[in-house]
């Protein structure tokens, strides 16, 4: 018995250490950050260097780095704090202050105070108003701060599914492609054969500072039934299977999780992942082809999912 306390105690103590460096909270504060960050105060009105700041870029934690807030869903409110209308999806949690009259929000990776939230001002059109702490942050401007990363998802044709990614905020560009099969120099032509084993696919290259790729798999379910095997709606063919080519064990990772939750909600989810190989870009005439064509997807009907 004595030696599975000893256990618990030194895993215990060989976890520590590396929770504290997955949240990066090891910096060193002024006083007045740990006022704010870690005991919960106040910055005075209008003397944070934030309150009238309009450079264009991403506003992170200042105990951990991660993004919190975007330039664009800044506002002005006279309010003498920092304010903002919209967060970076999943970056800020909200918790009932003590006293059950005001929320605090917090960073939702290492849980430094930010500030509050209120709701029902008439700001602006989301009705939302973030009150934060300029020395809660760091802020990484655009010319330095933008980052690339890639996704690569195929969810039936290329045409649909590209239609909803190229519009989204924070995606820097898409190709429509082929992947995943066995052939070489594979053509149009090769793929709809269902000889070459390619799906239809589409590489989207993203700003992670901007959107995670969390949101983009979010926006791939729910613009596709991922129930369907090797079909979306009358397309029919391994072509137009739906599977995610992940690049790396963080993304694989985050895809298990979503599709964890679809099938917890009853969904048979048949979405197949795969490490991500050579990408064969389509010809010409598939990029942007609603863009470039006009109308709409007739397969890729936005509906939540989650």
């Amino acid at each position: 018995m004595k030696s599975k306390y000893i256990l618990i105690l030194v895993l215990i103590l060989i976890t520590m250490p590396v929770c504290a460096k997955e949240k990066n909270v090891d910096k060193k504060l002024t006083e007045l950050e740990k006022h704010v960050i870690e005991n919960k105060g106040t910055e005075k009105p209008f003397t944070g260097k934030y309150n009238v700041h309009e450079e264009e870029g991403t506003y992170t934690c200042k105990r951990c780095d991660a993004p919190l807030y975007r330039s664009s869903d800044k506002f002005k409110s006279d309010c003498g704090w920092p304010s903002f209308d919209d967060e970076i999806d999943g970056a800020v949690k909200r918790v009932t202050d003590a006293d059950g009259r005001r929320t605090e929000i917090v960073c939702t990776n290492c849980d430094a105070h930010l500030g509050h939230v209120f709701l029902g001002e008439k700001y602006t059109s989301r009705d939302t108003r973030h009150c934060v702490n300029s020395v809660s942050m760091n802020f990484v401007p655009v010319k330095t701060g933008q980052k690339r990363e890639t996704a690569i998802f195929a969810s039936g044709c290329f045409w649909g599914t590209e239609y909803h990614f190229e519009k989204k905020k924070g995606v820097i560009s898409t190709r429509t492609g082929y992947t995943g099969g066995t052939t070489k120099d594979v053509t149009y032509e090769d793929v709809c054969s269902g000889t070459s084993g390619h799906a239809e696919a589409v590489e989207i290259v993203f700003d992670p500072m901007v959107i995670s790729y969390e949101e983009l798999l979010k926006l791939y379910f729910n613009t596709h039934d991922p129930t369907q095997l090797d079909r979306q709606g009358p397309d029919v063919g391994t072509q137009y299977r739906s599977e995610i080519f992940y690049e790396n064990e963080a993304q694989k990772k985050t895809a298990e999780k979503l599709i964890k939750i679809l099938k917890d909600k009853g969904l048979n989810v048949v979405t197949v992942l795969s490490t991500s190989g050579k990408f064969w870009e389509a010809e010409k005439y598939h990029q942007n082809y609603y863009r470039t064509k006009g109308g709409s997807p007739y397969c890729h009907i936005y509906q939540d999912k989650f």
